[in-house]
């Protein structure tokens, strides 16, 4: 029943994230936002709920040294998973995927968005790695700045100009309406979204009880196989864009959650936690950073990237493996 149960969440997260995809195309258009803004803002926000919600209730709600364990683990995890896996399968999906029966030898992406959003992750998750390294004294100002940078990055993507979205499939709650309302969208992305969350949340029960049967540790559970779970919505909304030829809302989807989860979440964990990062979580920081850092530079260099330089970003995610199974 558990793998049965795998399987249908599975499912519940492909299903909707196709329906919120639709949806959140159509309330960019209603908003005459950019591309680059409903993929870094509305799609990433909106699917970093399910990763979101973990660290959040295991601090506000567990009790214990093993809820902040939880926590901090979720809080580190969710980067580290979007640098590299999430990144690593969109490349792959690029690589699969053709265009007009062409490869893809290039991402086709605003390199503006692409640059702001890395650059942002790049600052803001290394400003709260260190946090939780040196000294305590300075963590609450940490978290002012990690709120502040956050909104900022909002502002500034908003104000960014780029292509808008133009020639959309017909959203499915009104098919047969050309420019269907405001409320009529909305009410497909709430739907959508909780599809994801629900799945999401089903998935997470049901590896926790595999892995409570396998005895994995809950730093380790928090860390690997929750934000695995959770940040498939990231992942099914990203390759659905590429399938699309929409590689900015593909990328700037995984990117602007990126910015999210290293900036307004880690600023929750250093203001109602210890703080303080084990040797693993350090090391799965530091990978984060090198495998974003690694996109960035070469999207500096050449202009561009490539979708062999995302898939690349798997071999930091087998590097962490190789860590946990030596340090464990």
């Amino acid at each position: 029943m558990t793998y049965l149960l795998l399987v249908a969440s599975l499912a519940i997260i492909l299903l909707s994230a196709e329906v919120f995809t639709n949806g959140i195309e159509w309330l960019g258009k209603k908003l005459n936002l950019s591309e680059g803004a409903v993929g870094s803002l509305l799609a990433a926000v909106g699917t970093a709920l399910p990763e979101t919600m973990i660290p959040v209730i295991a601090i506000l709600f567990g009790t214990g040294d093993m809820a902040d364990e939880v926590g901090i683990g979720a809080i580190l995890g969710a980067p580290f998973m979007l640098s590299t896996l999430a990144l690593a399968i969109t490349g792959f999906a690029a690589m699969v995927w053709k265009v007009k029966g062409k490869p893809r030898e290039s991402m086709f992406i605003d390199r503006q968005v692409m640059s702001r959003d890395l650059n942002f992750f790049l600052l803001v998750y290394t400003v709260a790695v260190v946090a939780g390294i040196f000294s305590d004294g300075y963590k609450p100002f940490v978290a002012l700045f990690l709120i502040i940078a956050y909104l900022y990055y909002v502002y500034k993507t908003l104000g960014c100009e780029g292509g808008r979205c133009e020639a959309l499939a017909p959203l499915y709650l009104a098919r047969r309406h050309p420019d269907p309302g405001i409320p009529v969208v909305f009410f497909q992305v709430i739907i959508a979204l909780i599809g994801i969350v629900l799945g999401a949340h089903l998935f997470v029960i049901e590896i926790e009880m595999l892995a409570s049967m396998w005895g994995v540790p809950a730093f380790i559970l928090s860390l690997i196989i929750a934000p695995i779970a959770t940040e498939l919505p990231e992942k099914f909304n990203s390759v659905i864009w590429v399938r699309q030829g929409k590689d900015t809302l593909a990328l700037g989807n995984i990117t602007g959650a990126m910015v999210f989860q290293s900036s307004v979440i880690p600023a929750l964990g250093i203001l109602l936690t210890p703080w303080k990062l084990s040797q693993l979580g350090i090391i799965c920081a530091i990978l984060a950073i090198a495998a974003a850092g690694t996109v960035f530079l070469l999207l500096r260099l050449r202009g561009e990237i490539r979708p062999l330089t995302l898939a690349f970003n798997s071999i930091f995610y087998l590097i962490f493996v190789g860590a946990v199974m030596v340090l464990n």
